[in-house]
């Protein structure tokens, strides 16, 4: 189900009620757009997109994924994929790692993986399918469930600017441990994905 921008409204007001050194951010920044728009993809379509655009530029990534989709007549699928060889996929610039896990993936999926169901499972369970997948990490599964699947209270501690907007938010010297950061949000279950995003937010502002 799709949050509202009033529902919204009241999280980011619930949030800065909680932890006020979060009115600055909220003021200079959009209101958060986690789970308020359907995406355009289809679960399985997303995470293959997350696996190509890894540690790679907008660009790069952006050209790769159109070459990959041009390969398959246009539509990125599990059956059009599997239809590829290897050497196919990694003409299009797939590196030998992300063909691996692009594969994997596929495989499960067509092995029964209900992939577009996911919507319906909890947390605990996503994360566990989909890190059974070689080459796929939480990192890459706390960005599907949070921008994909709209779940409102992912908290990616081991996210680098997500540690360093809490930092510039609370005007901390000291670098956070993921550990650290994992305690410290509790405070602000269940909407850490919106706390997440406006970590983001400050870092970007600044």
């Amino acid at each position: 189900m799709l949050i509202s921008a009033q529902k919204m409204k009241s999280i980011v007001t619930t949030i800065c009620e909680i932890d006020p050194k979060f009115n600055v951010v909220v003021s200079d920044s959009p209101l958060c757009t986690i789970g308020r728009k359907a995406s355009s993809e289809s679960n399985y379509q997303s995470l293959v997109s997350s696996v190509v655009s890894q540690q790679l530029s907008g660009k790069a990534a952006s050209t790769i994924h159109g070459r990959l989709q041009e390969l398959v007549g246009g539509e990125i699928n599990p059956h059009t994929i599997e239809s590829q060889s290897i050497e196919n996929l990694r003409a299009v610039g797939l590196s030998g790692a992300k063909t691996k896990t692009i594969l994997g993936l596929t495989d499960s999926v067509l092995a029964g993986l209900p992939i577009e169901q996911l919507h319906d499972f909890q947390d605990a369970e996503i994360l566990r399918l989909l890190t059974e997948i070689w080459g796929i990490g939480e990192w890459t599964v706390h960005m599907f469930m949070m921008f994909q699947i709209g779940h409102l209270d992912i908290w990616p501690t081991g996210d680098l600017g997500v540690r360093k907007g809490w930092e510039l938010i609370h005007n901390s010297r000291k670098g956070l441990t993921p550990k650290e950061l994992g305690v410290k949000g509790e405070k602000l279950h269940p909407y850490r994905s919106v706390v997440a995003w406006y970590c983001w937010r400050a870092l970007d502002n600044r």
